[in-house]
């Protein structure tokens, strides 16, 4: 078996890759328990669905074997564990006197799946990971922990439309520009990429010109279906009878989806309620159409690409340049979807040849060595009392779009003692996401312990906390002053960095002693 092995783990499916040293190219790895057979636009696909069926609270089924045992719609199935993640929901799944957060079920997933995937690879294979664009760092520590627990010793990162754009890199011309529109089970990413050949390294390499994401994805789309099943009918799902068969209604919704994007009209078997009645599933591909119409999708399609596009242009690179447009994710197969990409780029250059294996196949083309240049993809900042309002506010250090590594500081900053006597000095250091205005309704879908579907209202507040994160709230006081600094007093002049390796590191020089205490120091890692 190769080595090298490429983890594409997504929200609906997982895909496994290695790197074919002999042959010098990815090829996906097939998992017989676990992996099922996916139709692809040429052959099909090898991939492991995202789920997980708690037997009891110790032992569980994955992938394949939960569809083998018929078991997909029962309410001890988890599934959208990745979007969870990413969101820290609040989600709990109690089984027995265990409560299963998704970060515990992602763990079980990962660890079966990466056990048997690694078995037959020497201990010291590099593995790589994709990370969705709009990733924040506990997401990315949780996979590079979970690692850590299974004793992989060297492990790297990549953001799944730089995966993308190698993947289908293998097939295009390199030195032209390319638009990935990656819309998958969790989440929308757009990039605008530059495939290039530097004759002193080997490989081809990929240079990010503009980014945006949302989240927004195939999840989304099933809970709209789920909510206008409801509404079709007159149903709440506070509801008992509706929460009782909640699982089974969403896997109805998910399927009506799937199944549109190749069918003009879809009936479901009806679904029975315990008091008596029954809930028909029946869709045309112009109703779904028009759901789509409706909450907002096209238009937040269209703004996403326009972001990334601009970011382009900022660089030096017009529309006109786009070779292609790269099609990735199950819900880029939605034909209303490529009708929209297809009158705004030209039906010639939107391309759909391998949506669901290309992240996993350009991953492994990453940890086999080539090479990415890019940039910082969110505004990181240092949040401080502002005295006139009373409250928090930030200051930018490492703006979004800032290109790494830098050979110069990004900022600098004087650090003062907030009190006589003080020894610890520090910064509390934030990663800022993008805010945008939502066109959908400030609700969640999710499963309560009892594996029930229940929506969720989300404050301004609560979506706000979501694009901000406390990046080192363990080691906010990194400095040491020594002697004590009195209040007021300037005690250290720092100078931010961003290394090769993505990380924050500092330089820190102690006004009092007028000599340097920390030379690039790593504070934090950045996404």
């Amino acid at each position: 078996m190769g080595g090298r092995l490429a983890v594409d783990f997504g929200t609906s499916n997982t895909v496994l890759a290695l790197w074919d040293a002999e042959a010098q190219e990815p090829r996906l790895l097939h998992l017989p328990e676990y992996s099922r057979l996916q139709e692809g636009e040429g052959e099909a696909v090898s991939c492991i669905p995202s789920i997980i069926h708690y037997v009891d609270e110790q032992h569980f089924w994955i992938g394949q074997q939960v569809f083998a045992r018929g078991l997909y719609d029962s309410p001890r199935t988890l599934r959208w564990m990745k979007r969870y993640i990413s969101h820290r929901s609040p989600l709990r799944l109690r089984i027995g006197q265990r409560e299963i957060s998704p970060a515990d079920a992602g763990c079980d997933f990962l660890r079966t799946v990466l056990f048997f995937a690694l078995e037959d690879l020497h201990p010291d294979e590099e593995v790589a990971f994709s990370v969705p664009v709009e990733a924040f760092e506990h997401y990315q520590n949780w996979l590079l922990a979970l690692a850590e627990t299974l004793g992989i010793q060297r492990f790297r990162i990549i953001d799944e439309p730089s995966a993308a754009a190698l993947g289908y890199g293998l097939h295009l011309h390199p030195g032209q520009v390319y638009l990935i529109f990656d819309f998958g089970g969790g989440s929308l990413d757009v990039s605008v990429v530059q495939l290039d050949r530097d004759s002193d390294i080997p490989g081809r390499h990929c240079r990010v010109l503009g980014k945006a994401g949302r989240d927004l994805g195939g999840a989304r789309i099933d809970q709209w279906l789920y909510q206008e099943i409801l509404r079709r009918h007159n149903r709440s799902e506070d509801e008992k009878a509706v929460r009782e068969q909640s699982t089974q209604l969403l896997v109805c919704s998910e399927r009506l989806k799937e199944r549109l994007s190749f069918e003009e009209t879809v009936a479901l078997e009806a679904v029975p309620l315990s008091d008596g009645s029954a809930l028909s599933v029946q869709f045309s591909r112009e109703e779904f159409e028009q759901l789509l119409e409706a909450h907002g999708l096209f238009t937040e399609i269209h703004r996403t690409i326009r972001l990334a596009l601009n970011q382009a242009h900022e660089r030096g690179y017009d529309e006109d340049q786009i070779q292609a447009v790269l099609l990735i994710g199950g819900s880029s197969r939605i034909p209303a979807v490529q009708r929209l990409l297809r009158q705004m780029f030209g039906r010639e250059r939107v391309m759909l040849h391998r949506p669901l294996e290309a992240v996993a196949l350009g991953t492994a083309a990453f940890v086999a060595g080539v090479e990415i240049f890019d940039y910082i993809q969110h505004d990181y900042a240092i949040r401080y009392v502002d005295p006139h309002k009373g409250s928090y506010d930030y200051r930018i250090i490492v703006p979004k779009g800032t290109p790494y590594p830098t050979p110069a500081p990004v900022a600098r900053l004087t650090i003062k003692a907030a009190y006589d006597g003080q020894q610890r000095l520090g910064l509390a250091i934030f990663e800022i996401g993008d805010s945008h205005p939502q066109t959908a309704p400030g609700v969640e879908l999710v499963f309560d312990p009892a594996g029930s579907v229940r929506l969720l209202p989300l404050s301004v507040q609560e979506q706000e906390a979501r694009t901000r994160f406390w990046m080192n709230e363990t080691n906010p006081t990194f400095l040491v002053a020594d002697p004590p600094a009195t209040q007021g007093e300037p005690r250290f002049e720092v100078e931010f960095f961003v290394d090769a390796n993505k990380r924050l590191v500092i330089n820190a020089r102690d006004l009092y002693r007028q000599h340097w205490v920390l030379r690039a120091a790593p504070v934090v890692r950045l996404s």
